[in-house]
């Protein structure tokens, strides 16, 4: 009988752990220890795997280089202690509270549409006001799990109906990088490589007016090509201001609010009252 022999990637262990988030950060030892209140020479001795953390040193660690709560949490599971922060399904009834904050912030926004995604920018939910903006998405994209992103700068997406689709994709595509570089996610590096490769659709917009905004020169703008005209919206990035739930802390809200009268005229005479 033939002997199967698997090889499996080692385990990162909690000094490679840390040095990783440290250099992330930009932080020499000697900074992160000095904020840290610990010392260099012990630092670099838990770095190299010559000393073992404590429980309260790792989290102090990890406060300091603003590491989150998913990843503290695999720190010290590196380390061998047990995870600090519950990490739940969001319809937990653990998190009705959470749950019910989201849903107010989401109504209330309406006529003008609100969503909440996770930390890879699949949908969780949203308000009425974003349904009648997906009209002409492929269904496919529409199928849960619906990635937003995705379905924004997918050619079956959104993006032909995106009249400044340069600007916008762009900017999502940046802000994409940067959490790419805080969270240190390879799920989201496999996004940010997916989208980038997308061809970007060669169709004249019939109009633009991203230079009738003066606006334009302090954000940048949604642009929405529908058949009752270009709608403009400009955004808004909401979070939860102190977690101790992973699935809190990676949860975010998207509002958008009309960039000019004749967007809000429209979603207010357009969406039926609840």
């Amino acid at each position: 009988m033939a002997t199967v022999i698997r090889s499996e990637v080692p385990r990162a262990g909690v000094g490679e752990l840390l040095r990783d988030w440290r250099k992330r950060r930009h932080q020499s030892q000697l900074a992160l220890a000095l904020e840290a209140g610990v010392s260099q020479r012990h630092l670099s001795f838990v770095e190299s795997g010559r000393a073992q953390p404590s429980r309260e040193m790792l989290l102090r660690l990890a406060e300091q280089l603003d590491v989150p709560l998913r990843a503290r949490n695999r720190l010290l599971h590196a380390a061998g202690f047990a995870p600090v922060y519950p990490e739940r399904p969001f319809a937990d009834p653990a998190l009705d509270a959470a749950r019910r904050a989201v849903d107010r912030v989401l109504a209330a926004h309406e006529p003008f549409p609100a969503l909440a995604v996770d930390r890879h920018w699949t949908l969780v939910t949203a308000n009425r006001a974003v349904a009648p903006l997906l009209v002409g998405a492929s269904p496919a994209l529409l199928a849960p799990p619906v990635n937003v992103l995705r379905l924004s700068l997918h050619p079956g997406g959104l993006a032909p109906a995106i009249v400044n689709l340069g600007q916008w994709r762009s900017y999502l595509l940046q802000r994409l990088t940067r959490e790419c570089e805080v969270a240190g996610d390879a799920k989201l590096d496999d996004l940010l490589a997916e989208l980038k490769g997308y061809p970007v659709p060669s169709r004249a917009p019939s109009r633009s007016t991203v230079a009738a905004h003066a606006d334009a020169r302090v954000f940048v703008p949604l642009e929405l090509e529908t058949p009752a005209g270009v709608l403009s919206f400009i955004s808004t990035t909401t979070v939860f201001g102190t977690p101790v739930d992973v699935t809190v802390a990676e949860l975010a809200l998207e509002s958008f609010f009309p960039a000019d009268v004749s967007t809000a005229e429209y979603l207010r005479e357009t969406l039926p009252s609840a």
